[in-house]
């Protein structure tokens, strides 16, 4: 039996490829009992163009807790913001293998609503 997390990998793996096939800017997204993590992330994958995260000290003074969906949702809006900065408007969304519910799917809506298309 294939243990939780290498399941995990394993869809991220397969979505990382076809990300690849398109030569697109990545959102990817990484999810912790405690926290959650964005990065936008070049399309030959060796460069973070922008990153939020739950763990940002400014970001923490408003939220409760890192682990819920209204820290997902500030996350998304804070990501795009910087991806917009960074001049970035079209991504290819990467879960890393996580289920598109709850606090990924917060993320990424939110993210789009601030205006970063995928």
């Amino acid at each position: 039996m294939i243990a939780k997390n290498q399941a995990r990998l394993r869809r991220a793996r397969k979505t990382r490829a076809k990300i690849a096939e398109l030569k697109s800017v990545r959102l990817s997204v990484h999810r912790t009992n405690s926290h959650i993590y964005a990065q936008v992330i070049s399309s030959c994958g060796s460069k973070v163009l922008a990153a939020a995260s739950s763990l940002e000290p400014e970001v923490r003074k408003e939220l409760t807790s890192g682990s819920n969906v209204g820290a997902a949702t500030v996350i998304g809006k804070l990501i795009a913001e910087r991806a917009q900065k960074a001049g970035i408007e079209q991504v290819a969304f990467d879960r890393g293998g996580f289920q598109y519910h709850g606090r990924v799917k917060a993320l990424a809506e939110a993210a789009r609503e601030a205006g970063l298309k995928f």
